[in-house]
């Protein structure tokens, strides 16, 4: 089968990512709307590709999350819920979850998945008012888009005294080095990198990552902890690139540079991929006397 034809039938796969309407995911209108980076807004167009190849959370880090808390947690709020990924994995262990999500069309193929108790509201973090308060507020993979003006002291609001904050997530990386480095040719006409860079700079050897330096230097939280869970995944080609077409990077390109470059990853890649998925977990707590 030729590239082209194989790309042509993994399209309906990555939500017809060809056929869809892709809106500007650099509008300046969409930034202050959202107060988050334009590329936070381009996963909708994707949503059932974004449900079926990204990996999902495993219940080692729910135990951890309860065991940091030392007590029950019986009320949440997720930021940037995405498809659901994360909220499944708290609400069907009986934690009340309130999901928040800025994209209508995430929302909507997050309510095909979660359990029906779970809340929904199509807001960004930045448009949440404080209310009602919650005993864990977590973000997966999604606290990077946030707005960084006043991002502390908003999440403490949102959470009771001595609560709990949660921020999960890492990069789906080739573990085979030699493969990695022909998918890193492959793209290299259209894409140097793939990658959400560090937000507040912070190099890759740290021992403390973001958003752990920025919960460290602020006043409303305490006892931060960051610790990973290694992780170790077997995707075929065709998934690994329906993985890719999740991806902010890729969908900041035009379709036809996305067809090209997806048929040139799937030319360097073997029949199945060994990933590397580590999940970087930081946990924070609300100061008891704020």
């Amino acid at each position: 089968m030729s590239d082209r034809r194989c790309f042509r039938l993994l399209l309906p796969m990555i939500g017809r990512l060809g056929r869809a309407k892709r809106p500007s995911i650099d509008g300046a209108d969409r930034v202050r709307m959202f107060g988050m980076s334009g590329r936070a807004l381009s996963f909708g167009v994707v949503a059932e590709a974004y449900e079926r190849f990204r990996p999902g959370y495993p219940v080692e880090l729910f135990d951890m999350v309860m065991t940091y808390a030392g007590q029950p947690v019986r009320t949440a709020l997720e930021i940037g819920a995405g498809t659901g990924k994360a909220t499944c994995l708290f609400a069907q262990r009986g934690v009340t979850v309130t999901a928040t999500e800025p994209d209508g069309a995430m929302l909507a193929e997050l309510r095909k998945h979660v359990p029906v108790n779970v809340k929904t509201v199509q807001a960004a973090f930045e448009d949440l008012r404080p209310g009602e308060s919650y005993g864990l507020v977590y973000a997966a993979a999604a606290l990077h888009w946030t707005n960084p003006e006043g991002r502390w002291s908003r999440m403490a609001a949102l959470l009771e005294p001595c609560g709990v904050f949660a921020s999960f997530g890492g990069p789906v990386q080739l573990a085979d080095p030699a493969v990695e480095e022909a998918v890193r040719a492959a793209r290299a006409p259209f894409l140097e990198s793939d990658e959400v860079p560090s937000p507040d700079g912070t190099p890759p050897g740290h021992d403390m990552q973001w958003p752990g330096t920025e919960l460290q230097r602020s006043e409303w939280f305490a006892d931060v902890q960051q610790s990973v869970i290694e992780r170790r995944l077997t995707m075929s080609a065709r998934d690994y690139v329906g993985h890719l077409s999740t991806v902010s990077a890729y969908l900041g390109l035009p379709t036809s540079e996305q067809e090209q470059v997806y048929s040139r990853i799937m030319r360097v890649l073997p029949e199945t991929v060994e990933i590397a998925a580590d999940i970087t977990v930081h946990l924070a707590r609300r100061r008891c006397e704020q």
